[in-house]
């Protein structure tokens, strides 16, 4: 079971590489394997067709296509999918808006494929973008200036030109009124400006890091004409005037939608397009509960599926399709890219405040009985913020971490500067006595204390807490956890609610305790980390710093992350970093794979090797009719 499903992690869904309009999810790669050279590496004062965080482009100013994608591949063919990942305002289970760049409320996931950007990512490389609309980028010898030139071909879904005047309003649009994903990374932007039809320049104020670009040149351009006479804000069913491969084609509020292919699409030829975006139709059907969409796929009405429910996968795909062959379980390898899923602790709320209380609570989450019990032993437990990576902290701080902790050191928890913090081992058995009496001393110590079954506060207030979810299937995996906290005399209860009252919570902090998963990308940037555990973020409602952090450290260590003039400088940073942020306490982490697991009806192509640094199925695989044909679904 993971967490992919229950929210939208601040860098984990779009089109190329779903990390088109989010850069963290967009750039990820294993460390040891590119090259030690900063940004300042990429020359200023020159046209370039590709920028990269470190290290050299992987393709040439000529090149015809990326590697990873078939440009044999045909076009043709319904992907019916559930998604498992999404971003923005997005909901995976209703909708009631096609406004996906603001807060307000509930977007179908991957709307984002109707429109374009500056520059794109592509999923086998780490930390480089390519010239999408723009042709061209140009840097000031300050570096704070971007000038990009645009190509001739873009255009609207109307046959509009898009021009640079659409650039520069869609930054400054969404600098003021988009969603805190996008506003926030926007802060440092000072100005857009159009200089012609097909020259726009980015001016950023100085604050920013070297890297902030890595998040702004794939925000999505939006129709300046089209919005003349709309509210930006308001929430709406009209489908906006795109530029990319797909558009609304029809859709029922909350039932389904489906993107149409634009056949007349002006990059189709394009090398960052090669091979990519084949099915005619992508369509997405929402179900409230997870056990009516895999229901839907059994029947065949849906047709790709990943499966996050580790019971599932191993006793439920037992179906007729599967037995004839006709549906096909896969493994395919996770992407080579940080991660971290946990609970979030709102420490925005007294009761959590104490790092004692979040340290008790964690001692009762058995992960060695879930994993046997529920998960199949098919996840391995969670303790870094950085996991699959070098960025995770191990053993004890290094000299050169240490010569960064050590000026904090009046400001920092002395387990610091120790082994790094692990999550604790239980004896499997579902209520560790030991664990349990380690979790009572430590209630205790925070000011908790027993009046008669119950556990009270000074003012003898019961200590309630409340997991919010809206997935039924995590009332059974988060069953022993409440028997757990209910022994030591906690009104400890599961809320279960509605995607759209789910995603409002979300936004406005109005929970105790809510499981979320999230992907930075191999490069994370000091924009992307303040919006998850900067003090600034804390209380700026639908960002992404879920327990409410505000700790110095964390914002000194984030800010450092700016002044990194090679990976190794950067790896250094994120390891404190990671040291830091476990001896907060505002998460308890949980459990991850090293897998995709992928179930699909047998009427598919894809190429044999997955790219490392994505897994954009929509975009890069196709439909195959003789296949489809074999099992009665051409």
């Amino acid at each position: 079971m993971t967490m992919k499903h229950l929210a939208s992690s601040p860098v984990s869904i779009t089109r190329r590489q779903f990390g088109k309009l989010s850069a963290a999810a967009l750039l990820a790669g294993p460390i040891a394997s590119l090259p030690t050279v900063s940004l300042a590496a990429n020359p200023t004062g020159k046209p370039l067709h590709g920028l990269s965080a470190f290290g050299e482009l992987r393709y040439p100013a000529d090149y015809r296509n990326f590697d990873y994608a078939n440009t044999a591949a045909p076009k043709g063919g319904v992907f019916n999918f559930s998604v498992p990942n999404w971003a923005f305002n997005q909901n995976p289970q209703t909708f009631d808006t096609l406004n996906t760049f603001i807060l307000k409320g509930n977007a179908p996931p991957r709307m984002e494929v109707c429109f374009e950007s500056l520059m794109t990512g592509t999923p086998d490389e780490a930390s480089a973008l390519y010239c999408l609309v723009a042709e061209s980028v140009e840097i000031s010898a300050d570096r704070n200036t971007y000038t990009f030139r645009l190509r001739s071909e873009p255009r609207w879904h109307d046959g509009s030109a898009l021009t640079a005047e659409d650039v520069a309003f869609s930054y400054t649009l969404l600098k003021e009124q988009g969603h805190p994903s996008l506003s926030l990374a926007l802060k440092d932007l000072e100005s857009a400006q159009a200089l012609d039809k097909r020259t726009v320049v980015l001016k950023f104020n100085g604050k920013q890091s070297d890297r902030a670009f890595l998040t702004v040149v794939v925000m999505p351009i939006l129709s300046k004409a089209w919005y003349g006479n709309r509210e930006f804000g308001d929430t709406s069913l009209d489908a906006p005037l795109g530029s990319g491969p797909y558009k609304v084609k029809r859709f029922k509020a909350g039932n389904f939608i489906e993107y149409e292919r634009v056949t007349d699409w002006w990059a189709k030829d394009m090398p960052f397009a090669a091979g990519l975006y084949n099915f005619d139709v992508l369509r997405i059907e929402f179900y409230r509960e997870r056990q009516a969409a895999f229901e839907a796929f059994k029947k065949g009405d849906i047709t790709y599926r990943e499966e996050f429910t580790s019971k599932t996968w191993a006793t439920e795909y037992n179906f007729p399709a599967v037995r004839e062959g006709r549906v096909k379980q896969q493994l395919f390898q996770n992407e080579k890219l940080p991660s971290f899923q946990g609970w979030a602790i709102n420490q925005r709320r007294k009761k959590f405040a104490d790092k004692r209380t979040v340290k008790a609570i964690a001692n009762c989450f058995d992960f060695e009985w879930t994993n046997a019990n529920f998960f199949y032993e098919s996840y391995s437990r969670t303790h870094s913020f950085f996991v699959g990576s070098e960025f995770a902290a191990r053993a004890k701080p290094s000299p050169a971490e240490l010569a960064l902790l050590e000026p904090l050191r009046d400001k920092l928890d002395p387990s610091v500067f120790e082994e790094a913090q692990l999550q604790p081992i239980s004896d499997g058995s579902g209520r560790d006595r030991k664990r349990l009496r380690e979790a009572s001393r430590l209630f205790q110590e925070a000011g908790w204390k027993r009046d008669g079954r119950q556990l009270v506060d000074a003012e003898g207030k019961p200590f309630t807490i409340e997991f919010l979810i809206r997935s039924p299937t995590f009332e059974r995996i988060l069953g022993k956890f409440v028997a757990n906290l209910k022994a030591l005399g906690i009104e400890a209860t599961i809320r279960l609610v509605d995607p759209a009252q789910y995603r409002k919570r979300l936004d406005t902090y109005d929970f105790d305790i809510t499981g979320l998963a999230r992907s930075y990308g191999s490069t994370p940037t000091r924009e992307t980390l303040e919006q998850l555990f900067g003090s600034a973020y804390a209380t700026v409602e639908g960002n992404r710093n879920y327990p409410g952090l505000q700790n110095e450290a964390v914002d000194a260590l984030i800010a450092k992350i700016s002044t990194a003039t090679n990976r190794e400088e950067l790896t250094v940073i994120l390891n404190a970093l990671d040291r830091v942020l476990r001896s907060t306490h505002s998460w308890i982490p949980n459990w991850y794979s090293a897998n995709h697991r992928v179930a699909y009806w047998d009427m598919f192509g894809f190429p044999e090797k997955k790219p490392d640094f994505g897994f954009p199925v929509e975009s890069y695989w196709w439909f195959d009719e003789e296949k489809a044909k074999a099992i009665g679904k051409a």
